[in-house]
């Protein structure tokens, strides 16, 4: 006799149900998530080209830049650098700090960063550069005492530091070296703060910004920027990719559905044989009992919602498919230490086998192709077929004894069927066999990001003007509402 009882099996496949439900939600919630984030950061590389847009905007009209033609670049650098600072920061999903609001364009300040002043000198020749600063400190007395401060060209600047650092700089002399330590030690004296404080580093170099190069510059940028922005996709890819943590979440949540589970079923087993928890009328045995059965329903419950966890993210089973499979290996399992045991016989062990799986196929149909008629002659020989599949796959070292065994069986009950009912069974089941790849595909979330996303580097790939691919939902939104 099989040491599993009807009841225990009921609870059992209920019990695997919950897990597979707990277990679809937590990769449902997984892969939501991934695509919100992914739209998220699209939406970012978006406002970053906008930055960078606008300083194209502003190189396209040469006469409103300030300055002659040999000194249009320094406007130029003020643009390219809150341009590309913000676009960054954008692209980063931080808040874009650089801004030109509340900045007279001709004033002691050019831009603002978080909020303080800054003057941006862009001046070809270090020493040159140097007496621009103290030009501006001797005009504007006190400019750096609110944290004000000068930003010079990304090159200059790491060559003076390079100096003050003990350093030398190629190509110049000795004296002009001198020279240059001599200026940035005035810049210190007049500020009374450190010249790293006073003079920061810009986020291009001199040549960058004059204005035969400024365009370059910005398309340098955007490919840096559409680059990153692809690397930064992927990490969110791995980053909601199934993991051991993800399995180890799903154990935990399935074990406290099925210790749950157990419980209220064994505190309602107690109550109809006249026990009743709320009355005291519990025994230290009882305790002692329904503890045991909560602690196996537990694990069950863990060990289950792990292996689903496994199997829909790593087999690519639905999960309430995944769940049948579960319960089935869990039935199985049990048969096969009973007939070791020599509990019940080989035939017996066939038998009850196709009867376990019998419970996972119905819920598999019903749970995949539910919405397909079914006539009822037929009925039985789907769920057979599919019982018999599960046995013989789940039974690898007597696979060949067994499925010959199902073989004979189905044999025999096709044998009573007409023509027509042995159609409508091919059908159904290879129907049942499609509809499972089918489904896993249509509805999983991230291959149709995926898709989307390949479609437009394959339009890419054939010339489609950026501007005409609809690669999100903003792109959609606009084309549909032009």
């Amino acid at each position: 006799m099989s040491s599993e009882t009807f009841q225990t099996r009921g609870r059992r496949l209920v019990q695997d149900q919950f897990a597979g439900v707990a277990v679809q939600a937590i990769n449902d919630t997984r892969v939501h998530d991934e695509i919100i984030k992914l739209a998220a950061q699209d939406r970012a590389f978006e406002i970053a080209a906008e930055q960078i847009d606008k300083v194209r905007e502003f190189l396209t009209n040469p006469q409103n830049i300030l300055g002659s033609a040999i000194t249009k670049h320094g406007e130029i650098a003020e643009q390219v650098e809150v341009g590309i600072r913000n676009a960054r920061q954008a692209l980063a999903q931080e808040n874009m700090t650089a801004t030109f609001e509340s900045v007279h364009r001709t004033g002691p300040l050019d831009y603002l960063i978080n909020g303080v002043g800054v003057q941006s000198k862009f001046v070809n020749g270090i020493p040159n550069n140097l007496h621009h600063v103290l030009n501006h400190l001797d005009r504007y007395e006190g400019f750096t005492a609110d944290g004000s401060h000068y930003i010079i060209p990304k090159d200059t600047h790491e060559a003076i530091q390079a100096l003050l650092n003990g350093g030398n700089i190629d190509g110049l002399k000795a004296s002009t070296e001198e020279n240059i330590k001599a200026l940035a030690k005035l810049i210190e004296e007049q500020t009374g703060k450190p010249f790293s404080e006073v003079v920061q580093p810009s986020i291009v170099n001199y040549p960058d910004v004059q204005v035969v190069k400024a365009p370059t510059t910005l398309d340098n940028e955007q490919r840096n920027l559409a680059d990153k922005n692809e690397k930064l996709k992927d990490e969110i890819v791995d980053a909601h990719k199934p993991s051991l943590q993800g399995a180890a979440q799903a154990g935990l949540v399935g074990g406290a559905v099925g210790g749950a589970l157990s419980l209220a079923t064994g505190l309602y087993a107690k109550y109809r044989a006249g026990k009743n928890v709320f009355k005291g009328d519990f025994s230290a045995a009882d305790w002692q009992e329904l503890g045991l059965d909560t602690a196996k329903g537990a694990a069950g419950g863990a060990v289950a919602a792990g292996s689903i966890y496994l199997m829909t993210n790593y087999a690519s089973m639905a999960a309430p498919f995944a769940s049948a499979v579960v319960s089935g290996v869990k039935g199985l399992s049990s048969l096969a230490a009973d007939y070791r045991n020599g509990h019940i016989s080989f035939d017996e062990f066939v038998d009850l086998g196709m009867i376990v799986c019998a419970e996972s196929a119905i819920v598999s149909v019903f749970t995949l192709v539910g919405q397909t008629w079914i006539p009822i002659p037929v009925l039985g020989a789907v769920i057979g077929s599919l019982a018999g599949k599960m046995v013989a796959e789940f039974c690898t070292e007597q696979k060949d004894k067994i499925t010959q065994r199902l073989r004979d069986n189905m044999a025999s009950f096709k044998a009573t069927l007409d023509c027509k009912l042995l159609e409508v069974l091919e059908t159904i089941t290879d129907e049942f066999d499609r509809l499972n790849n089918l489904t896993i595909i249509a509805f999983d979330s991230r291959l149709n990001s995926n898709l989307r996303d390949r479609s437009v580097d394959l339009a890419m790939a054939y010339g489609v003007e950026a501007d005409k691919i609809i690669a999100n939902e903003t792109a959609l939104d606009k084309f549909m509402l032009a």
